[in-house]
Formats: C-alpha cells, structure tokens, sequence
C-alpha cells in the first residue's frame, strides 16, 4: 500500500511539474531524488530512537535550512552533489554493512548512485555556463561537507559502530536531506 501512495505521489507531482527550462526540471529531479532518498533512510530505521537520546551529538553542518535556497544555484549543485557523494562513501563502507537491512542498503546506494548521476550532468552544464563561479564555489563546499563527514566518522568509530551510533547518524543523514528538499523546493528556477 504504501509502495502505491508513493508512485501516485511521484505521479501527481510529474504531472503538475511546470515544462519549461532545464534549470526547472533539475530542480524538481532534484527533489525527487531527493525525497525517495529520504524514504528509503526512513526505512532503514533499526533502533527505536528513543533508545539511543543518550547517544545524541551535534556534527555541525556547515549550513542551516535557510542559507541554502539563498546560494548561487553552482553552490547549490556543488552542496547536493558533495553531500550525497559522501552519503554514499559513509552508507558503502564496510562497516556500514552489519548495521542495516542489506536489501534497503542497496535501495539507497542505488537512489544515491543515481542522483549522483543526475547531478553530474547538471553541474557539467553548470560548469560551462559558469566556470570561473565553480572553481572558486566549490572547493569551499567540499571541504566544509569533508570536514562534516570526518567528525561523523569520529564519532562512529569513539561508539563502536553501536546500533544507536548508527542511529544517530541515519536520523542526522534523514534531517539533512529533508533539508535539501526543502531547499530545493524553495530556489527558484531563476535565481542565480
């Protein structure tokens, strides 16, 4: 049932997606994306998180909710690509394995592979309309979300890989990527 609502979900929101510019559509495959991502990190939920409000830290993201609909749409696309490849570089480790359902695991490596794909061509074509923009965007990006992703990983390895560390980190991966739909529902195709 719940595999139904979401393709009439995903149908009734490409069916009322505007045509026009490749800028649009990449915003809204960009929420997709983003949102069947968010899906599947919902589902992989193992441990009630009530069990682990101990376990909880603050990684420090780089960026609140409401800095990113506000950045150059090259900082954009950098922020989506570097936070998804590195999603991807944390969910594929091997220690990641033990801690999720192997079927759902490989649902979201697959989600994350292709969005990853997506955003590829889309900032290849961002980088030939604006290259001198991209070479100064987004090494900062990439550092920041490097520097993100190590204290995550150091905290992982001080917890052991424990069930609730694991948890903690799929509710921060969850909330980040809410984030990015919302952001992404927020920019507007125009907006440089």
């Amino acid at each position: 049932m719940a595999q139904i609502s979401v393709w009439l979900m995903a149908g009734a929101m490409l069916c009322s997606s505007p045509a026009g510019a490749l800028e649009g559509d990449a915003l809204w495959m960009q929420r997709t994306d983003n949102l069947r991502v968010f899906n599947i990190l919902r589902q992989l939920q193992r441990t009630p998180p009530h069990l682990c409000l101990g376990d909880r830290n603050n990684f420090t993201f780089p960026w609140n909710r409401g800095t990113i609909p506000q950045m150059h749409k090259t900082q954009r696309t950098c922020l989506h690509y570097q936070m998804l490849l590195q999603m991807f570089t944390l969910f594929s480790a091997q220690c990641s394995l033990a801690a999720w359902d192997h079927t759902l695991l490989s649902q979201l490596l697959s989600s994350l592979h292709h969005s990853l794909e997506h955003l590829e061509q889309l900032e290849h074509l961002e980088h030939l309309e604006e290259r001198e923009g991209e070479d100064r965007a987004c090494p900062k990006v990439r550092i920041l979300l490097r520097k993100y992703f190590q204290r995550i990983y150091n905290y992982l390895r001080g917890k052991n890989y424990s069930a609730c560390a694991w948890e903690v980190v799929r509710v921060e991966m969850t909330l980040r990527i809410a984030i990015m739909y919302r952001s992404s529902k927020e920019s507007q195709p125009t907006q440089n």
